[in-house]
């Protein structure tokens, strides 16, 4: 393996480590989540089409991880929405 892949998984290694200490925060919008895991496949797709693994590797690990972001915002969401829907039932 050439010494600059080696450098490339090592940043790939601390993106993804970064990302998985922030896992447990609140999600970000669902907005902004799905508008990322767009722009992460393309880029994955481009990337794949120039033929660099590190770079569609972390792509595709950037959108799975705002896919799922979108999944845990829309969960957050119907939960807050469910939690309204109930205090206005009690309230009324």
């Amino acid at each position: 393996m050439e010494p600059l892949t080696l450098v490339g998984l090592a940043g790939l290694t601390l993106i993804v480590a970064a990302w998985l200490v922030s896992l447990p925060a609140e999600p970000p919008p669902v907005r902004l989540s799905l508008t990322y895991f767009a722009g992460s496949v393309l880029l994955t797709l481009y990337a794949a089409a120039l033929g660099d693994p590190v770079f569609t590797l972390l792509n595709g690990l950037a959108a799975l991880l705002s896919l799922a972001n979108a999944v845990r915002g829309l969960r957050r969401d119907q939960k807050r929405a469910g939690r309204a829907g109930h205090e206005v039932e009690r309230v009324g």
